[in-house]
């Protein structure tokens, strides 16, 4: 039976409102609980042990910690004990009270809780030791399932866990939210808005409350009534400011939530107040209105408050607007798309680049209004391998027209239009603009180059915006082979040659690997302006493969002529970007070379071609990019054969021993 190959794309097992299952073994939450039920067992969950492995990846716990299911700690236990409130969440041992503010702001909004904390489980009916809880995670819901095992030291919860000792919907869903960072000890320190973007989805804004517009009550009055989380901390200088505590029982570098705001009348005029939550339940603000502050004390005292708004159009001051929103997923690869910032001229414009169509001013407007997020994924998740978060951002150019990627020329001689205010080591970068309408092309990047990350970029727009990822397009120009020059007609520039291969060839008039690998090794070598190192027998035998037409593993006189001209163009290919004459070429300066050969590639097949040909260095040297360019010609003629075959020149359809052949001609 012939196979139709296309690129692989992920297997997406939903649960209900979309969210992807995420257990190794392809079940639900409810196919799961069930198995369990019907077999009369707890569930363990083998994705997320209930060992030190699951707690720390850096040290060992100082205290022996005992795994214990809530009935093996209280009588009676509850899943919710009249509702989830942000009085349940009490902290632990555990650094992450910048998920315990996060989570007691989600308290408020009834809605997106009973998105993250699911209503389908109990300690009732049906209890099986397995719960749920879903989790925003680059563009997409995910549902991740625990055991209800959790850490306790002499029968109490060592990390997060309720006021009341027989509730454990928090202990749950902090054990649910460091399994989908790796472990416990991941948790360790972050940002509020990380793990409120987590529990919505939405999109974050950051105001420094000292240089907060006019309007600032206003706008948290606008964000707590639309539902959105807010945060807010007190900066610190150094690392022994952390968690030191201020004259009025602030503590600084630590999360807090802001949970209300309201105007009261005293004395005769109007006071703003606002209420902040610290996760530890205890240390309180001592100054004036005692756990409620006035609004002017909160401004002088805190220093950043952290908005996550549910929906986009919870950006827009005045009016509630539908946004549009794009979304791309890209990759930051060491050699091919890792250029770090504009600093790096040499090798910024080898990052991905997305273009941006702006085609309808705002209403009354003559600009268009959009936001840009820019997150890198996973950096929690690697902090065991040693990853920490990357200094990241982005710029905005205004489009010269062409849907290309553009070269490092175009960078040399224009600046940008806009760009991220900063660049720095969040998990995500947003920014709101505004630009006329036009072709504009945004360039996310790392600060440095040769930094590896994935990363996932959403573009809101006030009006229909276009995008359009510029190195996903493959398209291949080669010419057609020459003609050889019938015996006798030859020019006198020709009959050398034709001496030539007969003195290679021997008697029979055909070239064998060895052959060809003896003579291409003494001709380039005498080329004074290639650094060269010796051809490999493997490369002639390539070589081979693709100038073979006959079929009989040598090269006749019309190959080995057609061979000779596509040689000496690309050597003068590599001559022309070896610029430092070292003899390589810089992985990076790869994309345009290839071009020039006829090859524009996507990101994701130089990715692949750098990883094969470069070296340590990203240098590739002759015999490197010879192989490349043989390897992608030789697949590119096979492929225009056979997609002759079929009606849609962009898939072709292959029984089995087809595609064996083709592998092993290529």
């Amino acid at each position: 039976m012939p196979y139709l190959y296309r690129a692989p794309g992920p297997q997406k097992h939903l649960v209900p409102e979309d969210a992807r299952i995420t257990h190794s073994s392809g079940q639900s939450f409810e196919q799961l609980r069930q198995e369990c039920v019907q077999k009369g067992i707890l569930f363990e969950d083998a994705d997320f042990p209930a060992n030190n492995s699951s707690l720390f990846y850096s040290e060992r716990p100082q205290i022996p910690f005992v795994w214990k299911r809530p009935g093996e700690i209280v009588k009676n236990p509850e899943f919710i004990l009249g509702g989830a409130t942000r009085t349940d969440i009490c902290q632990g041992e555990l650094g992450d009270c910048w998920l315990l503010a996060a989570i007691a702001s989600l308290t408020l909004n009834e809605k997106a809780l009973a998105r993250v904390l699911p209503q389908d489980q109990s300690f009732g009916p049906g209890y099986a030791g397995i719960f749920h809880f879903q989790f925003w995670q680059h563009s997409e819901w995910l549902d991740v399932v625990v055991d209800d095992r959790l850490p306790t030291f002499r029968d109490r919860l060592v990390f997060l866990h309720s006021a009341d000792h027989r509730e454990f919907w928090s202990a749950l869903l902090e054990k649910a939210y460091a399994k989908l960072n790796g472990s416990y000890e991941a948790l360790k320190g972050g940002s509020t808005i990380e793990a409120m973007e987590d529990f919505t989805g939405g999109v974050a804004e950051t105001f420094a409350t000292k240089e907060a517009p006019e309007n600032f009550y206003e706008i948290l009055e606008k964000a707590l009534k639309r539902g959105s989380l807010v945060g807010c901390s007190i900066d610190i200088r150094n690392a022994a400011e952390s968690e030191a505590r201020t004259p009025f029982g602030l503590i600084k570098g630590h999360a807090y939530s802001v949970t209300g705001i309201d105007q009261v009348n005293f004395r005769g005029q109007k006071t703003e107040l606002i209420r902040v939550r610290n996760p530890w339940g205890q240390v309180e603000w001592n100054g004036s209105w005692s756990d409620r502050m006035a609004f002017r004390d909160f401004k002088t005292h805190f220093d950043k408050v952290e908005i996550c708004n549910l929906t986009p159009d919870a950006l827009e001051e005045n009016a509630l607007h539908k946004w549009e929103v794009t979304v791309h997923q890209g990759s930051w690869v060491r050699g091919s798309t890792a250029g770090g910032c504009r600093n790096f001229l040499d090798t910024f414009w080898t990052n991905p680049q997305i273009k941006l169509s702006l085609t309808e001013k705002d209403e009354g407007q003559e600009d268009c209004t959009f936001l840009i997020a820019l997150m890198q994924k996973d950096r929690r998740k690697l902090k065991r391998f040693g990853a920490d978060m990357l200094t990241i951002g982005y710029a905005i150019y205004q489009s010269p027209g062409r849907d290309e990627h553009l070269n490092k020329d175009f960078f040399k001689y224009h600046a940008s239009q806009a760009r991220s205010k900063t660049f720095i080591n969040l998990r995500e970068v947003s920014d709101r603009f505004k630009l006329p309408p036009g072709e504009y092309v945004l360039i996310p990047s790392t600060f440095e180059p040769h930094q590896e990350a994935d990363f996932c970029l959403r573009i809101f727009s006030e009006k229909k915006a276009i995008t359009q990822d510029m190195d996903g397009d493959v398209a291949i120009d080669l010419p057609e082979p020459p003609k050889p020059t019938p015996a006798g007609q030859e020019t006198e520039e020709e009959r050398p040659f034709r001496a030539l291969f007969e003195q290679v060839a021997g008697e029979d008039m055909e070239v064998t690997a060895e052959e060809l690998e003896y003579v291409l090794n003494a001709v380039l070598q005498k080329k004074k302006d290639l650094q060269f190192k010796k051809l490999s027998l493997m490369s002639c035998k390539n070589i081979i493969s693709l100038m073979d037409t006959s079929g009989n593993g040598k090269l006749e006189f019309g190959e080995f002529t057609v061979f000779w001209d596509r040689l000496k163009k690309w050597t003068n290919l590599f001559l022309q970007f070896d610029a430092d004459k070292s003899g390589t070429m810089s992985s990076y300066e790869l994309r345009t070379a290839l071009k020039a050969a006829g090859f524009q590639l996507n990101h994701h097949l130089l990715q692949l071609i750098v990883l094969r040909y470069a070296d340590e260095g990203l240098q590739l040297d002759f015999d490197d990019f010879l192989n490349c360019l043989v390897r992608l010609e030789n697949a590119s003629r096979v492929f225009q054969a056979l997609s002759t075959k079929n009606e849609d020149k962009e898939f072709i359809c292959l029984n089995i021993n087809e595609f064996i052949n083709l592998t092993m001609n290529i």
